[in-house]
């Protein structure tokens, strides 16, 4: 895990307190140098979400994150869940598409 990873799940795990929290480095899958922490996917489950629409999760998460989204941090894939939606939602987070950008365009 490196220090921008670390810092975005400490950062979230303090303002959310979720009951889960995975956070993945997707970097390797696009066109960027190697260990780079470019692009994550974050799918996290709180109550803290009940009562909000989707793009209202999302902004507060990108407010938190914003020292992040304005340096090193390009991409960010959220997943957002309350505990009963989770619950309701078997297959997890859905897959994050392939990259076609940079030198991986077909």
């Amino acid at each position: 895990m490196g220090p921008i990873e670390r810092q975005i799940g400490d950062k979230l795990k303090a303002e959310y307190q979720p009951d889960y929290l995975q956070l993945d480095n997707e970097s390797f899958m696009h066109a960027v140098p190697a260990n780079s922490e470019t692009h994550f996917k974050v799918v996290i489950v709180t109550d803290r979400f009940n009562g909000l629409r989707a793009v209202q999760r999302h902004q507060g998460i990108y407010a938190l994150l914003k020292a992040e989204l304005a340096g090193p941090v390009h991409a960010l894939a959220l997943h957002t869940y309350t505990k009963a939606e989770w619950a309701q939602s078997p297959q997890g987070a859905p897959a994050s598409p392939d990259c076609l950008g940079g030198d991986k365009k077909q």
